[in-house]
Parts: C-alpha cells; sequence; structure tokens
C-alpha cells in the first residue's frame, strides 16, 4: 500500500471515469426505447462512441505532447460532459450520434491520460499489484454503476445529470495528483498491412471481436429489455456479463503461454458460441437463465482480445508490436462500427433473440477459421515468444505498457 498510495487520486479518478462511462453505455440505450427509438436507431448511436473511441486513440497522444496530461484531461472532461447535458436538451437520433462520437473521443483520451500517467509512475515491483487494483477499480465501478439506472430511473434529467456530475469531478483527485506531469507516449504510427502480414488469424479475430463483444455492450440492455426484464435485471444482466469477463481472463492467459495460443482461442471462441446457443435457444425469458448464459458468454468472450493481440505479438519481429498494437485497434474499429449497427437491424427484423443468434454465426465462422490457422501454420514454441499474455487495459492498444515490463517492450 506504500507503494500504491501515491496512485489513489489516479485511481479513484479512473474510477469515476469508468463507472460513468459503464453507466452511460447502458442508460442511453434504455433511455432511447424510453424515447421511441427504433433498435436499429440505438445500434447506430452505439456506433458513434465506438467511431469516436478510435479517432481519440489516434489523436490524443499528439494532443498530450501539445498541451501535457493534465489539460488534457480537463478539456476532455468538460467537453464529455456538455456532451452528456446535451443529449437530453436535444432528443434526437443525429444529435445523439453525434454527442455519443464527441464523447468516444473524449473518453478514449481521459482514459489514456490516466493510463499512461499510471504508467509513468509505477515500477517492476509494484507493476502487477497496480494493474490488480486497477482491474478491481474497472470492476467494481462498472458494476456498481449499473444499479444507478434503477435507483434513479431511466426518464427525466437526473441521469444526465449524474453522468455530467462525475466527469466534472474525476477533475478533483487528479488535480490533486503529483504535479508533476509525465512524458506523454510516443506516437504510434498506423500500417494496416503490418497485422495481416503477421497474424492473419489475429486479424480476423479483433475484426470478430468488435462485431460481437461490442453488440453486446451496446444492444445487451436492448435484448434484456425485449425479453421482459425489470430495469434492476437489465443491470445485473449487463453487471454480470461484464464481470465474467474477468473470470477466465487469466487462466486463459496462463495456458496460452505455456500452449498453442491458437488452441486456447479455439477453446475460448467455442466456450462463448455455446453460450451464444444457449442463450438464443434455451435460456429463453427467464431470469435467472439469462444470469447463468450471459456469465459463461462474457467469460470465454471477453479475454479475446487479449488472446488474439498476444497472439499477434508472438509473430511479431522486434521494433513491430508498437505498430501491431495499432493495427489491432483498426481491425477491432472495423468490427465495432458494423457489428452494433448490423446486430441491430436483425433484433428489429426478428426479435431480441437476434442478437445472439447473429453472434452465434460470426462465432461458428471464427471457429472454424481458427482451426484451419492451426492447421496451416506451426506454433510458435513457448521460448521463442517475445512477450507474456497480458490482460489489456481500457486504451490497452496504445497503453498496456502497464503490464509490460520494460525488457519485454518491444521485443527486447
Amino acid at each position: 500500500m506504500h507503494d500504491i498510495r501515491p496512485l489513489i487520486p489516479l485511481l479513484i479518478t479512473a474510477g469515476i471515469l469508468i463507472g460513468g462511462n459503464g453507466l452511460q453505455g447502458t442508460f442511453i440505450s434504455l433511455r432511447g426505447i424510453e424515447e421511441g427509438f427504433s433498435t436499429s436507431v440505438i445500434g447506430m448511436v452505439g456506433t458513434g462512441y465506438f467511431i469516436g473511441f478510435v479517432i481519440g486513440c489516434v489523436y490524443v497522444t499528439k494532443i498530450m505532447r501539445a498541451i501535457g496530461h493534465i489539460r488534457t484531461f480537463s478539456a476532455l472532461a468538460a467537453i464529455a460532459s456538455a456532451a452528456s447535458i446535451m443529449m437530453v436538451l436535444v432528443i434526437d437520433p443525429i444529435s445523439w450520434f453525434l454527442m455519443r462520437l464527441v464523447q468516444g473521443i473524449c473518453f478514449a483520451g481521459l482514459f489514456a491520460v490516466v493510463e499512461s500517467w499510471l504508467n509513468a509512475r509505477v515500477t517492476n515491483a509494484t507493476r502487477a499489484r497496480t494493474l490488480s487494483v486497477y482491474r478491481f477499480v474497472d470492476l467494481g465501478s462498472v458494476t456498481a454503476a449499473q444499479y444507478m439506472i434503477p435507483l434513479f430511473g431511466v426518464s427525466g434529467f437526473d441521469l444526465f445529470a449524474i453522468i455530467a456530475m462525475a466527469l466534472s469531478l474525476s477533475l478533483v483527485p487528479i488535480s490533486f495528483a503529483d504535479k508533476s506531469s509525465p512524458a506523454p507516449p510516443k506516437d504510434v504510427k498506423f500500417d494496416i498491412k503490418v497485422l495481416w502480414s503477421v497474424s492473419p488469424l489475429a486479424t480476423v479475430g479483433c475484426i470478430v471481436i468488435g462485431l460481437t463483444n461490442s453488440s453486446f455492450r451496446s444492444l445487451g440492455p436492448i435484448y434484456a429489455d425485449g425479453i421482459g426484464m425489470s430495469v434492476t435485471a437489465i443491470a445485473t444482466f449487463m453487471s454480470i456479463g461484464i464481470f465474467a469477463g474477468i473470470v477466465l481472463q487469466y487462466p486463459l492467459g496462463h495456458y496460452s503461454d505455456k500452449l498453442d495460443r491458437r488452441v486456447i482461442i479455439l477453446i475460448s471462441t467455442i466456450g462463448a458460441l455455446l453460450a451464444a446457443l444457449y442463450l438464443a435457444f434455451l435460456a429463453g425469458d427467464g431470469e435467472l437463465a439469462n444470469f447463468i448464459g450471459i456469465f459463461v458468454f462474457g467469460a470465454f468472450a471477453l479475454p479475446l482480445y487479449s488472446l488474439c493481440s498476444a497472439h499477434a505479438n508472438d509473430h511479431a519481429a522486434p521494433g513491430q508490436h508498437a505498430l501491431v498494437s495499432a493495427g489491432t485497434l483498426f481491425f477491432w474499429s472495423i468490427g465495432a462500427v458494423v457489428g452494433p449497427l448490423f446486430a441491430s437491424f436483425l433484433m428489429d427484423a426478428f426479435g431480441p433473440h437476434a442478437l445472439f443468434a447473429y453472434v452465434i454465426v460470426v462465432l461458428t465462422f471464427f471457429a472454424a477459421y481458427t482451426l484451419a490457422r492451426i492447421r496451416a501454420r506451426d506454433a510458435v514454441p513457448t521460448e521463442k515468444r517475445r512477450m507474456r499474455f497480458r490482460s489489456l487495459l481500457r486504451t490497452s492498444t496504445f497503453f498496456s505498457k502497464l503490464a509490460t515490463p520494460p525488457n519485454e517492450k518491444d521485443g527486447g
């Protein structure tokens, strides 16, 4: 605790941000239903956030290098807060899409500031503990925030105000942090051909993860509402799915470091596929059955991004790891932009269970493709792998260094 104590202001800020962001993702979907928006319109609004998040990840380092961490954080928090208020002042699909796009840009930058600041303050001795605390803050704040929805209700101004207040209050602890601003991370160049040449499986995997996991985060509340869950049950449904992502993260990562990582990717994909089959065709409208199904789905589906990133890095040459990370973000963004929108059209046409029927089709393809890649290419021997598995952070594509000992960076 002595080593982590100086990081407490940053961790509190992270908790407020992550909680506000997690609350907003679920709330906007439910509020859209109340305002009479169709599922496809809500999917379009969700797409706006993911487009903005990618833009923020690409450009935030330029802003941080120009004006520093705290000014970047202050400006983005103010803009995101204003965007939250604007959404209740102008209730219109186009306006909501634009505001969610703005919020995506801002949240990517806000998380980047916090995580790069944390990265600059940790040492090898405190790295693992800090990452564990950060994960605890992540899960705890997202889970707790979901229950603000049944507490205050979906109607009215209350939750928009609470989100805006959270963004404003996040400035307070970070303002009391160490006044010395760390050096911003280096810019990362994009070369999307690099990732495909290094690992076709990781490329396809990142697109698949964007198609499926982003659809769950955007449309999961619509599914739960469509099968008749109460607001409290919807909050529980989303919390369980998100929390479950940490349950198998480290066991799967541990075995992927020891075995052919593609086999673990295949196992994780099949586990998520079976859970989606259960949710689409067996769980029905029962709350408990759906809670069990979404727990299993989250446990297998959410670690896939970290597994695919680790697999790509297995094949990356020295000096290619930053480019590979940029590539994973790009291909994930393709899926994240397309997935919620396409799944929402299916839900409009065929009902709420179409969400997981869509996931089944995508994951079936990916399982078959993974099996084909296992047969087409030998695995990288464990002793020749340049990086171990690591559980990636919110803006992990650029700021996963928090989990990376210096002698592992860039394959060193």
